[in-house]
Order: C-alpha cells, then sequence, then structure tokens
C-alpha cells in the first residue's frame, strides 16, 4: 500500500495528504490551493517554494531550475517533490483578484478527430467522460501510454465546450509523445488519460484593456482558447492576435480566424504574418517586425505572449520597449524535454506565466 504523508502549507496553515507516489504540486492544486506553477515538469522554476520541514524527493528537476545550493538551503520545485515524512512548505500562495482557480481533477476522454493541419502540426480532437471546467489559455497534463510520462497540451477550445477538447501537437524528432505516439499510432477512438486543468497563463476578465495576443507555431492553441471565449461570452473587449510562421504550409486555422474577424470586425484584429515567404494576404516578416511597424505604443494594453521561447523572448523586449509594463504582460513558452538539460525554460520571475 502506498504511504501517504501530511503536508502544511504556510502561511495558509491548510494540511492535505500527498501520497509518497505524488508530487506536491499536484495534491495541492487537487486541494484546491493553487500555487505557482508553469512547465509542471521541473524546468522552468516558477513552482519552486521553501521545505521548512520535513524531506522530499527532488525527483527530476532541472540542475538550472533548482541549483544544488538552493536543494541545500531546503529549496524544493514543487511538480517535481515528492514526500518522504510529514512536511511543512512555505507556498507563494495564488490570491489574484478576479480569478477562479479550478481544482484538477483524472478524466478520460475519447479521440473523435485527427487532422493535420499544418506542416508537422496534429489537429486531435478528444470528447471527455466528465466535464473539464478551465479558464481559458490553461493546459492538461496528458499520460503517454506505456511509457510512464506525461505530456502538456494547451486547451484549444473555448471553457464553454467543457467535454469537447481541441488540442495542437507539434511533431518533435524522436519525442516520445509527438513522434514515438501522435504521429504514429493514436486513432479516432483511442481512449486518452488525462489530468488539468494547469498553468497561470490564461484570459484574465478583469483586465478590460485592448489584448495583444501573439503566437508563434502551437502556441497558437490557448490563444485560440481566449479569441473564442471572449467573443463566445460577449466581452466587450478588443482584441489583436499575430500569429507568425516561416512559410505557409506551417501556419494553420487561417480561415477560421479571418471569418471570426469578418464576423466581429470591431472587436478582432487578424495579422497572420510569413517571415521566409511573401504571400498575398498574409504581412512579410517575423512577427515582432509586424507588430513593430503596426503600434507606435503599446501603452494602454495587456499582452499574451505564447509560442518557442526566442519569439516570446523577442515580442517580450518589443513590448517592454514600446511602454508596456511587465505587470502587463502574460507569457507562455513552449519547451520539450530537451529545455530541461540546456536549462533554456528559466525565466523572469518578474513576468506572470
Amino acid at each position: 500500500m502506498t504511504a501517504s504523508y501530511r503536508v502544511t502549507v504556510d502561511p495558509l496553515g491548510k494540511e492535505i495528504l500527498c501520497r509518497e507516489d505524488q508530487n506536491i504540486l499536484d495534491a495541492c492544486l487537487r486541494a484546491g490551493i493553487w500555487l505557482p506553477h508553469s512547465c509542471t515538469h521541473g524546468t522552468c522554476g516558477t513552482c519552486k517554494a521553501e521545505v521548512v520541514e520535513g524531506e522530499v524527493e527532488h525527483g527530476e528537476a532541472s540542475s538550472f531550475a533548482l541549483m544544488d545550493f538552493e536543494r541545500d538551503e531546503g529549496k524544493a520545485l514543487l511538480c517535481c517533490a515528492r514526500p518522504r515524512s510529514d512536511l511543512t512548505i512555505e507556498g507563494d500562495v495564488e490570491d489574484e483578484e478576479g480569478v477562479t482557480h479550478h481544482p484538477v481533477r483524472d478524466f478520460t476522454g475519447t479521440v473523435t478527430g485527427i487532422d493535420d493541419c499544418a506542416v508537422d502540426v496534429r489537429r486531435i480532437r478528444l470528447r471527455l467522460d466528465g466535464e473539464l471546467t478551465f479558464n481559458a489559455g490553461q493546459y492538461v497534463q496528458i499520460r503517454v501510454p506505456g511509457k510512464g510520462c506525461t505530456r502538456t497540451y494547451s486547451m484549444a477550445s473555448p471553457p464553454s465546450d467543457p467535454g469537447l477538447l481541441e488540442f495542437h501537437v507539434r511533431r518533435t524528432p524522436g519525442g516520445v509523445a509527438s513522434d514515438g505516439w501522435v504521429f504514429a499510432s493514436l486513432a479516432v477512438g483511442d481512449r486518452i488519460h488525462l489530468a488539468g486543468p494547469y498553468g497561470r497563463f490564461f484570459y484574465r476578465e478583469h483586465r478590460e484593456e485592448p489584448a495583444l495576443l501573439i503566437a508563434g507555431g502551437t502556441g497558437l492553441a490557448p490563444l485560440k482558447s481566449m479569441v473564442q471565449h471572449v467573443l463566445g461570452q460577449d466581452l466587450d473587449r478588443r482584441l489583436v492576435l499575430y500569429q507568425g510562421a516561416r512559410t505557409a504550409g506551417q501556419i494553420y486555422d487561417v480561415d477560421f480566424f479571418r471569418e471570426l474577424g469578418a464576423r466581429y470586425p470591431d472587436r478582432l484584429r487578424y495579422r497572420p504574418c510569413l517571415s521566409e515567404e511573401v504571400v498575398e494576404g498574409f504581412a512579410h516578416g517575423r512577427v515582432t517586425d509586424v507588430l513593430d511597424a503596426d503600434l507606435e505604443t503599446c501603452r494602454g494594453h495587456v499582452a499574451y505572449l505564447c509560442g518557442p521561447p526566442p519569439m516570446v523572448d523577442a515580442a517580450l523586449k518589443l513590448l517592454m520597449r514600446k511602454r508596456l509594463f511587465p505587470r502587463d504582460i502574460y507569457r507562455e513558452d513552449f519547451f520539450d524535454e530537451r529545455d530541461k538539460a540546456a536549462g533554456t525554460g528559466v525565466r523572469s520571475p518578474l513576468l506572470k506565466r
């Protein structure tokens, strides 16, 4: 029988049970205690906390996100750390005004659709055995069959369809989940086990400023969820979506967003960008170059950035140069397992994930 330990979360003083084979973050989120987190696989360092009392096993925490001296000082990455005794942790408990947090739960989904929407990008549709309540922009952890591991994918569907989910999966050569499963053997009718929702990258409904949404690659997924949520809920917000790719074969859902833009001309402006091809109907240049030419200043906006780390970093620098402050920028960097070893997942704590 698997042992469980008591974990006290300060400053709340709340006590929960955590199995010895369960990471502490997961136990907290399932108990409704919302702690900061982003990647959930030991790369970004967002969930770093102090272990005040007790012993933990650090698991797969990256040595870049959690240095040896930090381990010696009693720090741990809660998304990887598992209890080896009763614990007390000092958590940076999330309490953001106007935000509802949803407890993590387990689900089983049936694949209802698979299509190749771009070069090395596959769209997966699932019907769940229950309803997943989430904030637009969040993600789930999907269990990879027979591999003993999970991978994270953002919902591209809106929260208004809690039982029908859409995901965008980019093929990574040699990837256990993408190359070895989604692009190899996954079929309509297959059953998938997942848990969620996770993540701090989601649309803030209490922010009334016009929103700049900047996507690269499959970083489009959470932003697609946001766009559909805002327009579908009839929120009085203005959105500008910048979607970047190198070639026309690598960009997708263009007709979908153009139709939305035509239907809601006062609320959505869509700017698809190609950096390596000149194609009619597309802006030419990197997504940051196009935004730079479009806007003299970003003051008075809020921004959501999602995609490969180099694109997110470039967009961040541009937005700050155009007078947007870190408190107004929300970001999600899409990493894979190679980033853990390279340490490229570690990011500034000043920016919201």
